[in-house]
């Protein structure tokens, strides 16, 4: 058990574990004057080429360089103190104005350089362009964190959490199949993890996800231990007219109410960072379940990143970098004709500024809270990194620049490795996914149609598709809410600047918020006999005739031309229904399997979908919302390739390849599953069990899930 230290002890004990040791020994003063060699070097080149800035000698550039580094060691701890009551948005705006003056001061200072302010702006933002490079080339990152903000938090919350019982990183790679994820240790991108595993500290668990392969309902299972009747990302409930949809924050907020019980993964002492549901973490920050959960105390982990001065400008250089890579690898991709890719509509005009948000802004987001809570001994945090599932979905899933991606989330996880020495606990990292991708081109890609046109054409009366969402838009609205969130004058600023971008308390992305926010409700107006949703490759047909799920035999009486015309498609693999009479019915091109009585007509459909599909199928019938009609795409096994109702080349939601088999890298020690891990709900147990093994506390169940939820198969009690 985890003991909190009093505040003046805890300030002690970091004191000495953050400032003695090897922190500050001689190798950090090897890398002090490397740093102060290098920026000189810069600073003469600056010269060289910059009006409003000169410097007479090299010793000249040698005193900027160290000035500024040293008043940098002063001056920004207390200004970032100062700053704790505010919001990161006081330290977006004031971080070039500071870095700027202090180049500005010292220039003034020194009879050798002539500098006027807006030169030294620029001068500084290049300065922290060659320190973010020279820390990652040395390993340099350990003051990643500023120990002033994290002593002066650590005290306001009642102290730093010392134990020797370790503490659990689980740090989720969103969209990373298991075979994805050996390809890319093989092929050399992720040299961290592969030394773990070299090292036989870690090892890989491989396991499977459910019918619904997608974030909403993969962590739902993970972190509240159930995900009973989400069928897909979005999805309709027929009773009240209400479209859910699984990163919309008021829905979020409802799935968590429905599926917890209070003894979520994280429940005691746990930290939510970027999710979609809390795992009834008491500190949470990004995620989307508790976004809008007024009077909960605001998190200021934000300034865990900004605490160091070049971490603004540090993000800024990177955003260019990656806004630059994705216009190259899409130009790229165009010019070479590989196939599957997706066309300028998908990967131009906002889409670079979207990417970025996820691979860049909200992953430093991410790794600076994690380490702010390793150095506060918070028991166990859990992070997800949506990054690679971003680009893999508009690059493909082993495409240059999604591995670009996984060598970069690599590299985080090393920064993380260092930071376990400044801990007041062991910790344990583990890495695993949520879900893997399948790669192929799409259904309206191969056909030239899309699903709601196929649907459309089989019955009489309209046909309606929602806008999907956009998850990482989505997520990074989230990310600037929580930013405005609080009582500080910077947070009331923020919130009066985006008020005619918020949708629904959430800050969106473009004029009418469907960037970061789906439609959820069918309009007013809407006389639509059929709903027609998409999430990645499987399909979900609503028919509004009827307000109950319809069955087979209901369906045939009123669109007659309906299942024939779906089940005949030479890029459906299987469509779903419920008969009156059979049962489960799963329909193929060539044959039928009748599930609830065991027995097939002509081929099982099911057959390339693998030897579980069937369990899948039965559980997701159990659903109280699962759909008039449930279609999956084909799955060729030799090719390995679905095709998505989606615009997406790497795509997940259904039955199929990669998508189903995502993977939990853990230490070695840790026991293994006594059986094949099947379904979220079947990890999230291990994953208690693991973390009872480590010494941790779990919040013991109460025996069922949060009141008027029915427990779907396999809730554990």
């Amino acid at each position: 058990m985890s003991t909190p230290i009093p505040s003046r002890a805890a300030d002690a004990e970091r004191a000495a574990r953050l400032f003695g040791g090897n922190h500050f020994g001689w190798a950090s003063v090897g890398r002090f004057l490397i740093t102060i060699v290098v920026c000189a070097i810069t600073l003469e080149l600056l010269d060289a080429v910059m009006s409003g800035f000169t410097m007479y000698t090299f010793t000249d550039a040698l005193l900027l360089a160290l000035g500024v580094a040293i008043l940098n060691l002063i001056l920004w701890p207390l200004l970032i103190t100062l700053a704790l009551h505010l919001t990161v948005v006081f330290v977006l705006l004031s971080t070039l104005i500071f870095n700027g003056a202090l180049v500005y001061i010292v220039g003034q200072a020194a009879s050798g350089i002539d500098v006027s302010f807006g030169a030294s702006i620029v001068v500084a933002i290049v300065l922290a362009v060659v320190s973010t490079l020279l820390e990652a080339t040395l390993h340099a990152d350990a003051e990643s964190v500023n120990v002033r903000v994290i002593r002066r938090r650590a005290g306001r919350r009642g102290g730093i959490q010392a134990s020797e019982v370790p503490g659990v990183i689980l740090f989720e790679i969103d969209g990373l199949s298991e075979p994805t994820f050996q390809a890319a240790l093989a092929g050399g991108y992720m040299p961290t993890l592969r030394g773990w595993i070299d090292d036989s500290s870690h090892k890989v668990i491989p396991w499977e996800c459910d019918f619904s392969s997608q974030t909403g309902a993969s962590q739902a299972g993970l972190l509240q231990g159930s995900n009973f009747d989400m069928p897909a990302f979005r999805w309709y409930e027929k009773e009240t007219g209400r479209m859910m949809v699984s990163n919309h924050p008021k829905d979020a907020t409802e799935i968590e109410r429905r599926h917890s019980d209070g003894a979520g993964l994280l429940a005691i002492g746990g930290g939510a960072v970027g999710n979609m549901v809390s795992g009834d973490a008491p500190r949470t920050l990004a995620t989307m379940s508790t976004i809008l959960i007024r009077g909960r105390e605001y998190d200021d982990d934000f300034f865990a990143y900004f605490g160091q001065p070049n971490g603004f400008i540090r993000t800024l250089a990177l955003s260019f970098v990656d806004i630059s890579r994705e216009m190259r690898a899409a130009r790229a991709q165009r010019k070479s004709g590989e196939q599957p890719q997706l066309g300028k509509e998908h990967r131009g005009g906002i889409y670079p500024l979207l990417r970025v948000t996820q691979t860049v802004i909200c992953r430093d987001l991410n790794v600076a809270t994690l380490v702010a809570h390793m150095y506060e001994g918070v028991p166990v945090a859990y992070s997800t990194f949506v990054a690679y599932d971003e680009v893999a979905h508009h690059s493909g899933i082993m495409r240059p620049d999604a591995l670009e991606i996984l060598r970069q989330l690599d590299g985080e996880l090393a920064r993380l490795e260092r930071a376990k020495a400044q801990a007041p606990r062991p910790y344990h990292l583990v890495v695993l996914s949520d879900h893997g991708q399948t790669q192929g081109a799409t259904f309206l890609q191969r056909y030239g149609h899309t699903l709601e046109s196929l649907v459309n054409g089989a019955i009489d009366g309209e046909v309606r598709a929602p806008v999907s969402a956009d998850e990482g838009a989505a997520t990074f609205g989230v990310t600037l809410t929580e930013a405005a969130s609080g009582d500080s004058a910077s947070a009331r600023t923020l919130r009066r600047a985006t008020r005619s971008r918020t949708k629904d308390g959430v800050i969106a992305l473009d004029e009418d918020g469907r960037a970061a926010l789906a439609e959820r409700e069918p309009a007013e107006e809407d006389d639509a006999r059929a709903l027609v949703l998409a999430s990645g490759n499987l399909g979900l047909i609503y028919l509004l005739d009827d307000p109950e799920r319809m069955s087979y035999e209901r369906i045939t009486e009123l669109h007659p031309a309906l299942i024939p015309a779906l089940r005949g498609h030479e890029g459906v693999g299987f469509v779903m229904v419920r008969s009156d009479e059979h049962g489960i019915i799963a329909f193929g091109p060539r044959g039928i399997n009748y599930l609830s009585e065991h027995r097939i007509e002509g081929e099982d459909p099911l057959v390339p979908f693998g030897p579980t599909a069937g369990w899948h199928l039965e559980r997701h019938d159990s659903f109280p919302h699962c759909p008039d009609i449930v279609v999956n795409s084909f799955y060729d096994p030799e090719t390995e390739e679905i095709c998505a109702f989606e615009e997406l080349i790497g795509a997940h939601g259904g039955l199929g390849g990669r998508q189903q088999h995502p993977f939990a890298l853990v230490p070695t020690e840790w026991s293994d599953p006594p059986d094949a891990i099947l379904g979220v709900e079947a990890m999230h147990r291990q994953l208690r069990t693991w973390l009872v093994e480590t010494g941790q506390e779990v919040a013991p169940r109460t025996g069922g899930m949060h009141p008027g939820l029915q427990a779907g198969p396999g809730a554990d009690g």
